[in-house]
């Protein structure tokens, strides 16, 4: 077998969204070798669907501080968030905002010339008061769209190299000290494999929402850096926590922002009532996430939906005035159209709860750098092995994300981790490493037996069942018969995955395989995410179980960690000490 050809980087960011194209540009800017691949061109990363804003407490608008941030997003958590990481993300949002801002990223502006900044689910004044903050930094309802754009041009302008098209397949780890020295990726456009050696490994793979049937989420979010840790035999954490985002539009799961409630709109059912305030006498419709889903399955389940089938409920925003819904949702409303078939001007938007972003992921702490238990640690490095973005588990978002933290997210643990690559690298000699005896070889042989194999499942089969699946058993409400029986059925789908077969052979920019190859990709986080909620014996953020409605602080106030091997479990504590502030008790979580 001759061996694999090998390109040499100081760093490789896998994924170029908007955590790893920021990391990028602060590697590109220290001057370092960086390689950036993207299995799409950059800006068709998924960040560019994210809408409504960024939080940031730059209080244009309203009073605001980054301690309120702080204290919504740990409540946003349901204290399953780590506080120090919390209070990091806080801290630094004016900077990286004001940063982008610089870079020329186009903000709406208000009078005096300020950033825009509208209402968004969960921010609120003075620590949880029924007052809401204005924090959301808004470019119209298209926020990540210029975010994308504005980062992909300042990593033009230094020279970073983009692979285009190329999909990493597995990490290298170097058995001796467990250092990731860096990927085997495929060529889309010639289906050859490479070795992309390098000093850091920074995953960007963003979420994988495609495990369900019903998703915001773009058909390249397919768990890709979760898969390849999995496979490594590192942990994932908290994957039980997948937040539905309260308005998908019905039958199409597009997304329709918060920023529409954020904006004056808010939900209807059948009987043309306002339900949120019997949910959420304060907030309302700008509840946290899992709340409002979670009031909304309720509605539908209770006989109160809209439609023929009564299987989805009403958003209202013709009360607002034309010339606010062109100037402030213009994207919104381009979708009510195009999938729904209504003008939101003049008629209500059809939305159901649809699956929209994982809290989980791989472990990290706040300087990027990926963690795992050795030893007595729970939290030991792995040399080399960076994540950042909603790959990530800092965890800043707990068991629910507050609405506009992603992207927040996005630019300060893109940055951090960026920081500590630097740092790293400038502390190590400068020569790489050898390669390990027999690196890549794994991927080869999986790539051998797909194209070896004459006859088998087919992918789009076993990833229908998974999708189905996952919605079935493991959605916004949770029963124990259901998790169990889906857990052994994710166990069956798994089994048939290992058996896929593809008729087109063919290297030339063969789809196929690649849907193949994600396919395994999306069984890691499919199979990570219902062996984890099976085992958490309470209801917190986002999973809700029928058994267990209440939240369990005293046996449950941990991180699950899940491992591919005999799907073990295993638990590590919550970081509730912050950097320098009091520690925020868990108390019941009301809006």
């Amino acid at each position: 077998m001759e061996s694999l050809p090998v390109r040499r980087f100081d760093a490789i960011v896998v994924g170029a969204g908007g955590s790893g194209m920021r990391a990028a540009l602060e590697l590109a800017r220290a001057n370092l070798k960086v390689a950036v691949l993207s299995k799409v061109f950059p800006t068709r990363s998924h960040t560019v669907a994210a809408q409504g804003g960024i939080a940031a407490p730059l209080a244009n608008t309203t009073e605001d501080n980054w301690h309120w941030h702080m204290y919504d997003t740990v409540k946003g958590a349901d204290y399953l968030g780590d506080q120090d990481a919390i209070e990091y993300m806080c801290r630094r949002a004016v900077e990286v905002v004001v940063e982008l801002e610089h870079m020329g990223m186009p903000f709406d502006r208000i009078e005096n010339g300020k950033i825009y900044q509208r209402p968004f689910g969960g921010h609120t004044q003075a620590y949880g008061s029924p007052k809401m903050a204005m924090r959301a930094c808004a470019a119209a309802d298209r926020t990540g769209h210029a975010m994308l754009h504005t980062l992909y041009q300042q990593n033009v302008r230094s020279n970073t190299q983009f692979l285009v098209e190329w999909m990493a397949l597995d990490l290298i780890i170097d058995p001796q000290d467990g250092a990731c020295v860096g990927v085997v990726a495929l060529e889309m456009e010639t289906g050859e494999i490479s070795i992309l050696q390098a000093k850091a490994t920074l995953l960007a793979t963003g979420g994988a929402g495609r495990i369900y049937w019903a998703t915001t989420n773009a058909f390249i979010n397919t768990g890709d850096g979760l898969g390849m840790v999995a496979r490594a035999g590192l942990p994932l954490e908290d994957m039980e926590f997948w937040q539905f985002h309260p308005t998908g539009v019905a039958g199409a799961g597009v997304l329709i922002t918060e920023g529409v409630r954020g904006e004056g709109g808010y939900l209807l059912n059948k009987d043309g009532e306002r339900f949120m305030e019997r949910y959420a006498p304060n907030n309302k419709d700008l509840a946290s996430r899992d709340v409002v889903s979670r009031a909304m399955t309720t509605e539908i389940k209770e006989g109160r939906g809209c439609g023929p089938h009564g299987d989805y409920l009403e958003l209202k925003l013709s009360h607002l005035k034309p010339e606010d819904i062109i100037k402030r949702l213009p994207g919104i409303r381009e979708i009510a159209i195009k999938f729904a078939n209504v003008d939101p001007i003049r008629d209500h938007i059809p939305v159901v709860p649809t699956v929209h972003y994982q809290m989980g992921g791989i472990p990290t702490n706040y300087m990027g750098q990926v963690v795992v238990p050795e030893g007595a640690s729970k939290e030991a490095i792995v040399p080399g092995l960076y994540a950042a973005g909603e790959c990530a588990c800092v965890s800043v978002h707990g068991a629910n994300r507050l609405g506009t933290n992603s992207l927040l997210d996005l630019l300060v643990f893109g940055k951090a981790s960026g920081e500590q690559v630097i740092k790293d690298i400038r502390g190590q000699p400068s020569p790489h490493r050898a390669l390990p005896r027999g690196a890549g070889d794994a991927t080869r042989a999986r790539l051998a037996r797909l194209d070896g194999a004459t006859s088998g499942e087919r992918v789009v089969d076993v990833l229908n069942d998974l999708r189905r699946t996952m919605q079935a058993h493991c959605g916004v409400f949770r029963f124990p018969e259901d998790l169990v029986a889906g857990v052994a059925k994710v166990k069956t789908i798994a089994e048939r995955a290992s058996r896929l077969f593809i008729a087109d052979k063919s290297k030339v920019f063969n789809t196929a395989r690649v849907e193949a190859l994600e396919l395994e990709n999306l069984v890691e986080t499919a199979m990570s995410t219902i062996i984890s909620a099976e085992a958490r014996k309470e209801s917190r953020g986002a999973q809700a179980r029928a058994d267990f409605p209440e939240r369990d602080d005293r046996n449950w106030m941990k991180h699950t960690l899940w491992y591919k091997e005999g799907n073990r479990l295993d638990y590590k504590p919550v970081h509730q000490r912050p950097l320098s502030v009091e520690t925020m008790e868990p108390k019941v979580r009301t809006y």
